[in-house]
């Protein structure tokens, strides 16, 4: 294969945004692949609540320094009360059965006892997840594809 035809393979790949691209031309094999970007994660936001007025204070008083919000404790705050569904192991969620689906439930849909909720991947194995009560969806706590961690919140079932 020559370098004319080479150059615009990889000219082909960069315009077109796919990650790899593999041709074979009688027993010549070429594979030209792009480098992505590593992801980069970063921690949650910190909460900041507005100032309080303080109290008067006697003038020798020494003042203690304020109180901070932990994301765990913000998280245990801002998440709805009900039965939380928790993920019994570390994997990657799908909240639908395949690519461009609809997902298998929604806030405000009723579920029975057994109804899958999502799919989590691990290790190349597709496990269901099932409600393990009836009620109402009252929170989705996971985005498709999602990785999670073994007890980590997944729905709100009340």
């Amino acid at each position: 294969m020559d370098l004319r035809k080479l150059k615009k393979l990889i000219d082909l790949v960069e315009e077109s945004g796919i990650a790899e691209l593999e041709i074979t031309e009688g027993e010549e094999k070429v594979r030209i692949s792009r480098s992505t970007p590593s992801m980069q994660i970063s921690a949650p936001p910190a909460v900041t609540y507005p100032p309080q007025p303080a109290a008067p204070a006697a003038p020798a008083a020494i003042a203690s320094p304020p109180a901070t919000v932990t994301p765990a404790t913000a998280a245990a705050e801002i998440l709805p009360q009900g039965h939380m569904v928790k993920s019994p192991m570390v994997g990657t969620v799908y909240r639908s059965s395949a690519p461009g689906s609809n997902p298998f439930v929604e806030v405000g849909q009723t579920v029975k006892e057994g109804d899958t909720l999502c799919i989590i991947e691990a290790m190349k194995l597709l496990n269901e997840i099932e409600s393990d009560k009836s009620g109402v969806i009252k929170a989705v706590l996971v985005e498709n594809g999602q990785p999670v961690e073994y007890g980590e919140p997944l729905f709100v079932i009340e």
